[in-house]
């Protein structure tokens, strides 16, 4: 007993710091265009509420577990949005996998035609045009101004957030999601 107890100890201990290590390496890759990304101390529950598709249907986050997720909450009255949706299509060229997905989400009052407009007038193609018309979830994950970036883990939790536009197609993002696919 006394030596699975300390099977145990040890076990938890070297997850920990292998968890420490794991953040770490990933503060080392906060720089350049993500140097305004905030890694959480432990991953945050994010909301359970439905959004709705292309197609109009009803989805949740919970659709898409098992992937790394940059989840983009922005609106096509917002020039920041403007700026930063190309690049995030970018991304998605590049990275996009049965590991990671770039996930848009156009919170408030965004008609499904002024989401293609936008699209359109942006090149933005390889994007979904998902709708959080009643801004439940932004408010529930604490979205307060646009554009806003979370990433999520394989577990659907928020592991980071970046208030503000960047540079997504930037090194320095694509070795940020990288390094987080590459922790599985």
């Amino acid at each position: 007993m006394i030596r699975s107890l300390c099977a145990s100890v040890l076990y938890i201990a070297l997850g920990l710091g292998a968890n420490a290590a794991a953040a770490q390496d990933l503060s080392d890759l906060i720089t350049g265009e993500m140097r305004g990304v905030v890694l959480h101390d432990e991953p945050q529950a994010v909301s359970e509420a439905p959004f709705l598709t292309e197609d109009e249907t009803e989805s949740t986050f919970a659709a898409f577990e098992g992937q790394v997720i940059v989840l983009n909450f922005w609106a096509t009255w917002c020039a920041p949005c403007r700026e930063e949706m190309p690049a995030l299509n970018a991304l998605q060229e590049t990275l996009g996998s049965e590991e990671f997905r770039v996930v848009t989400l156009a919170t408030g009052r965004n008609p499904p035609q002024a989401i293609r407009r936008f699209f359109e007038e942006e090149g933005v193609t390889a994007l979904p045009q998902y709708r959080d018309i009643n801004q439940q979830i932004a408010r529930e994950m604490g979205v307060f101004g646009l554009p806003i970036t979370v990433i999520l883990n394989r577990d659907g939790q928020e592991i980071a957030r970046l208030r503000g536009d960047a540079d997504w197609a930037s090194p320095e993002a694509i070795a940020l999601i990288e390094a987080l696919i590459a922790e599985g």
